[in-house]
C-alpha cells in the first residue's frame, strides 16, 4: 500500500455512503492520531484500538444525525499525497469552509488540526480537509 491515509479516508467514506455505523480499519499510528482528532472536534461518535496480531484495527463508530439520518461528515478530501507533498507556514494555514471545517495537519508537536496549529504558531503538512 503506497498511501496509508488515503486509504483510512476511503473506507471512512465508503462506510458512510453505505450508512455503516462502524468501520474497521487495519492501525498505524497516523491513523490512530487521526482517529483521535476526529473524535475531538466531533466528526465521529466513538473509536476503540484493539491490539490483534501484528498490526491492530481500529473500530469507529460513526455519527449520524438521529432526526435526518445524515452523517456529521459531509466530504473527506486527502491534500498532501506522496507524490506531492503539500507544506504550510503558520501564517498560511488553510480555512476550510470558511472555518466551518478542519484540515488535519501533520506537525513537529504531532498531529492536530489547523484550529490547533494556528494558536501553537506552527506549520506542518496538510494531511487532509474534513467538512
Amino acid at each position: 500500500m503506497t498511501d496509508p491515509i488515503a486509504d483510512y479516508l476511503t473506507r471512512l467514506r465508503n462506510a458512510i455512503k453505505a450508512s455503516h455505523r462502524i468501520v474497521e480499519i487495519p492501525a498505524s499510528n497516523i491513523k490512530k492520531e487521526l482517529t483521535k482528532v476526529l473524535f475531538d472536534k466531533g466528526y465521529i461518535q466513538n473509536y476503540k484500538f484493539e491490539e490483534n496480531g501484528p498490526q491492530g484495527t481500529i473500530k469507529i463508530a460513526l455519527k449520524y444525525n438521529p432526526a435526518t439520518k445524515q452523517n456529521a461528515i459531509v466530504s473527506l478530501a486527502r491534500v498532501s499525497k506522496p507524490g506531492l507533498r503539500k507544506y504550510v507556514k503558520h501564517d498560511e494555514l488553510p480555512r476550510v469552509i470558511n472555518g466551518l471545517g478542519i484540515a488535519i495537519l501533520s506537525t513537529s508537536k504531532g498531529v492536530m488540526s489547523d484550529k490547533e496549529a494556528r494558536t501553537e504558531g506552527i506549520g506542518g503538512e496538510v494531511l487532509c480537509y474534513v467538512y
